[in-house]
C-alpha cells in the first residue's frame, strides 16, 4: 500500500485544505455588425436625403389614398348610404342612449328613435310643400312686379339701360331654351334616374342606420378583431371610440346649430313679411349641416326673396338679420355647444370643405366635417392614449357590451 504522509492527513482532517481555484468565467460580448450603409456625406446634403425618404413614403401615403377613393367611388351605391347611415346613427345615439337608460329594449329604442326622425322631416317637408302650393301664385306676381320695378329702376341710371335691351336679352334666353329643348329632356331624364337612385340609396341608409344604432358597438368590435392585429386591437378601439365621441358631438352641435340659423332667419322673414316663411326655415335647417357654405346659402336665398317681394329696403334689413344670425352662432353659439369635443380650427374647416366639395361636390362637402372630426380625433388618440376624454360608447351604454378587441 502507498506510504500515508502526516501532513495532508491531518489536512484532510481539519478541513484546512486550501480549496481549488475556481474555473474562470468567460463572458462574450457581441460585437455589432459592421454599417454596410454607404454614407451619402458630404456629396448629399443629409437634409436632402432626410427629405427623400419622406417625399417617398409621402408619396406611396398619397398612392393609398387615390387608390382607396376609387375604390369607395366605384361602390358609391353603397358607401355612401353607408357614411349617410353612420352619420343618422350618430344624430340618434343621445336619443336611443336615453331610450336604452329607461329600460326600452335595443331594438326597440334604434327603431323608435330612427321613426320619430322620419316623421319630423317628412312632416317638415309636407308642410312647406303646403306653403309653397299655397303661396305660388302670389310669390309669382310679385316677383313680376319686383323685376318690373328693377328695370324701371335700371332705367334711371346713367348706363342707359331701358326696356329695349332687357326684353332683347329676354328673348334671347327664351330662343336659346327653346333650341336646347332635347338636351333639356336629356337632363330632366338624368335627374329622373338620379331621383331613383336617391331613394334606393335612402332606403339602404335607414336599414344601415338602423343596424348601426342597435347593434353599432357589436359591429365594430367584430370588424376589429377581423381585421385589425392583435397587439393594435387596444389602441385602435381607444382611439376609435374618442373618434366616435367627437363625431356625436358635433352631429348635437350641428343640429343646434342648424336649429337656431333657421329660427333666426325665419322670425326675420316673419316680420318684414317676406313670403315662405316655412320654407325658408327649412331650407336653412338642411343647408346649414354644410358649415359656412350651406348657412350663407340659404341667407341669400332669404335676401333675393325679400329684395324680389318687397325692395331694396327690406332685402338689406333681411341681411342684417341674416349676418347678426351668422355672428352671433359663430361668437357664441358653436363655442358653447362644441366645446372641446370637436376642436377644429375655423381655417381646417374652410379647407375641409372645399376639398370635399371638389373631391365630391355637395355630398363631400356634407361628409368633409365629419370625417375631418372623427380623424382628428382618432389621430390624436393614437399619439396619446392617456389624454382626458369621455368615451361615449363606454359611458352611456347601459347594458353590458362585449368584451374589448384587445383580449379576444
Amino acid at each position: 500500500s502507498p506510504p500515508v504522509t502526516l501532513i495532508p492527513t491531518l489536512r484532510r482532517l481539519l478541513g484546512t485544505e486550501p480549496t481549488p481555484p475556481a474555473e474562470p468565467v468567460v463572458v462574450q460580448v457581441p460585437v455589432p455588425a459592421p454599417d454596410r450603409r454607404v454614407d451619402l456625406e458630404p456629396d448629399v446634403p443629409r437634409g436632402l436625403t432626410v427629405a427623400a425618404g419622406y417625399a417617398w413614403r409621402l408619396l406611396l401615403l398619397g398612392v393609398a389614398v387615390v387608390a382607396l377613393f376609387q375604390v369607395l367611388a366605384y361602390f358609391s351605391q353603397i358607401t355612401v348610404p353607408v357614411g349617410m347611415a353612420i352619420l343618422l346613427a350618430a344624430m340618434l345615439y343621445p336619443l336611443v342612449t336615453l331610450l336604452r337608460r329607461w329600460g326600452w329594449p335595443a331594438a326597440l329604442s334604434a327603431i323608435v328613435s330612427l321613426l320619430l326622425l322620419v316623421v319630423v322631416v317628412s312632416g317638415l317637408l309636407t308642410f312647406v310643400g303646403t306653403q309653397v302650393a299655397a303661396e305660388w301664385p302670389e310669390l309669382l306676381e310679385q316677383s313680376r312686379e319686383g323685376f318690373q320695378a328693377l328695370v324701371a329702376w335700371l332705367g334711371t341710371l346713367p348706363f342707359g339701360i331701358d326696356d329695349a335691351p332687357v326684353n332683347d336679352w329676354i328673348a334671347q334666353g327664351t330662343a336659346w331654351l327653346q333650341t336646347q329643348a332635347s338636351s333639356l329632356a336629356g337632363a330632366a331624364a338624368s335627374v329622373g334616374a338620379a331621383f331613383g337612385n336617391f331613394f334606393a340609396g335612402l332606403a339602404t341608409a335607414l336599414v344601415a342606420a338602423f343596424f348601426f344604432a342597435y347593434q353599432g358597438r357589436r359591429i365594430f368590435a367584430g370588424s376589429v378583431e377581423t381585421l385589425v392585429p392583435r397587439q393594435y386591437r387596444a389602441s385602435v378601439d381607444h382611439a376609435a371610440l374618442r373618434g366616435w365621441t367627437s363625431l356625436v358631438a358635433y352631429m348635437r352641435s350641428a343640429v343646434i346649430v342648424a336649429a337656431v340659423d333657421a329660427a333666426g332667419v325665419a322670425l326675420a322673414a316673419l316680420l318684414l313679411q317676406v313670403p315662405l316663411v316655412a320654407a325658408l326655415f327649412a331650407l336653412t335647417f338642411f343647408l346649414s349641416f354644410i358649415p359656412i357654405v350651406g348657412a350663407t346659402v340659404a341667407g341669400a336665398v332669404a335676401v333675393v326673396l325679400a329684395l324680389v317681394t318687397h325692395g331694396w329696403v327690406q332685402a338689406l334689413i333681411m341681411l342684417g338679420a341674416v349676418i347678426l344670425v351668422m355672428q352671433l352662432e359663430s361668437t357664441f353659439l358653436q363655442p358653447l355647444v362644441m366645446g372641446k369635443a370637436v376642436d377644429l380650427h375655423p381655417l381646417a374647416v374652410l379647407l375641409g370643405i372645399t376639398a370635399g366639395a371638389i373631391v365630391s361636390g355637395i355630398l363631400g362637402a356634407l361628409l368633409a366635417i365629419p370625417v375631418l372630426a372623427f380623424g382628428v380625433a382618432f389621430l390624436r388618440a393614437l399619439r396619446n392614449p392617456e389624454s382626458p376624454g369621455v368615451d361615449v360608447l363606454e359611458s352611456d351604454e347601459p347594458d353590458p357590451l362585449p368584451p374589448a378587441p384587445a383580449t379576444a
